[in-house]
């Protein structure tokens, strides 16, 4: 959530930052509004309260002269249900500004570059230089089919469009691929976690996935639980409403998952092949560290999900998104931009991003700094997702016979 405090100590500034993330002028007006009705609720508290704290020693001085104290003492007894009334009207206002702000996204870093979508994104670096083919690339679809390594079809007859089954070399690659960006990423430090695929409301509000995209989740019928889109929401989720001492961070995780997600792209696009399903499998990186922390820590998760693709000599490219392509979550993403020779052009398979205090303040997942209590930096990333990975090794790895070479690297976790 943005803070509140500070929208209310300078509106302005902070409108202005939210409208480069595309927050509609309206909206920033209703929540101005709201804002100064709760400050204004504050300060007839406060005038209320001050009288009080008056009238009570007035009180204790008229006790002490033997003054008559029936008339004061009527003055304190209707002032204090003036608190309490002013009280529940200052609590509605909170939890009506509090309402609002979790629909607002989270304040772009001014880093971050101006734009309105993906064409907007600026290229930072190119790692490894794209192979030449002798003769035209496949795309990753036909490879699968050919080498009978996913069947699309049969995965629709068990669920419905955009689901996949995956049979021999297919499937060992995909556990394979799992197990060696698990591995790799422990060897950076990451602590391998094991979490549930599905989790309560109070946790993807926490991550921000809830209110907003509510038509994008699976939904338990009758229970409020939900299939995790990511493992970002559990393992930040982890601390949830948890003070860490200092010594503890950065807390650095790494879990293979499971996700799913409804919405899967624009009807039309890439309703073909494993680059946009319903369920997916990936690996993912959570810190939870001190704001002074989070910056270096960033650069090391894109180092370290950018590495995984060289190991596994995968042409690939970093992108900074523009404020029209930023999540609603982060204040800034890297993306990692795979290359697909089948379909010459670089796609999305990371995107690491840096929320700042955004997902602890939902949250509420807070440091101790001597005897404060501070809201810690949450930072996320794929590393990378399986199945876009596994697509870009056979498009990468084929020949022209329609045959795919297997990575060294992945070559000890096949047996083979």
């Amino acid at each position: 959530m943005i803070d509140l405090k500070l929208l209310q100590k300078d509106f302005d500034t902070m409108s202005a930052k939210l409208m480069r993330k595309g927050v509609n002028a309206s909206l920033l007006k209703d929540l101005k509004t709201k804002s100064e009705a709760l400050k204004v609720a504050k300060q007839n508290f406060e005038t209320l309260q001050a009288l009080q704290n008056s009238m009570s020693k007035e009180f204790g001085i008229y006790k002490r002269e033997g003054k008559d104290i029936g008339e004061l003492k009527a003055k304190v007894d209707a002032n204090k249900i003036e608190i309490t009334k002013v009280l529940d009207i200052q609590r509605q206002k909170q939890e009506e500004l509090e309402s609002m702000a979790m629909a607002i996204p989270n304040v772009p870093d001014d880093t971050v570059p101006d734009g309105e979508d993906d064409n907007d994104n600026i290229e930072l670096n190119k790692v490894l230089i794209p192979k030449e083919f002798s003769f035209t690339p496949k795309e990753h679809w036909e490879l699968a089919e050919e080498n009978g390594w996913i069947d699309f079809e049969r995965g629709v007859k068990l669920a419905t469009s955009r689901f996949s089954v995956s049979f021999g070399m297919g499937a060992k690659l995909e556990r394979a691929l799992i197990n060696f960006m698990l591995n790799f990423n422990a060897a950076r430090g990451f602590e391998e976690v094991s979490v549930p695929s599905l989790v309560n409301r109070t946790a993807l509000e926490g991550t921000g996935q809830l209110p907003k995209f509510e038509d994008d989740l699976y939904k338990m019928q009758g229970q409020e639980l939900f299939l995790i889109p990511t493992a970002e929401v559990p393992l930040t989720n982890i601390y949830q409403d948890e003070i860490l001492a200092s010594n503890e961070l950065p807390k650095k995780m790494t879990a293979y998952t499971s996700c799913f997600r409804k919405e899967a792209g624009a009807a039309g696009r890439d309703t073909r092949g494993m680059i946009r399903q319903h369920q997916f499998h990936k690996v993912e990186l959570v810190v939870l560290c001190k704001p002074d922390e989070s910056e270096v820590i960033f650069k090391d998760m894109v180092s370290c999900a950018s590495d995984i693709l060289t190991a596994l000599k995968l042409p690939h490219r970093i992108v900074n998104l523009c404020t029209g392509d930023l999540g609603f979550s982060a204040a800034h993403t890297t993306d990692i931009e795979v290359w697909l020779p089948g379909q010459n052009q670089y796609r999305e398979i990371s995107s690491i991003s840096n929320t700042r205090e955004f997902q602890a303040r939902r949250a509420k997942i807070r440091y101790k700094d001597g005897k404060k209590n501070l809201f810690l930096n949450t930072l996320n990333g794929s590393s990378l997702a399986v199945g876009r990975t596994l697509l870009a090794i056979m498009e990468n790895y084929q020949n022209e016979d329609g045959s795919i070479d297997i990575p060294e690297v992945l070559k000890p976790y096949l047996g083979r």
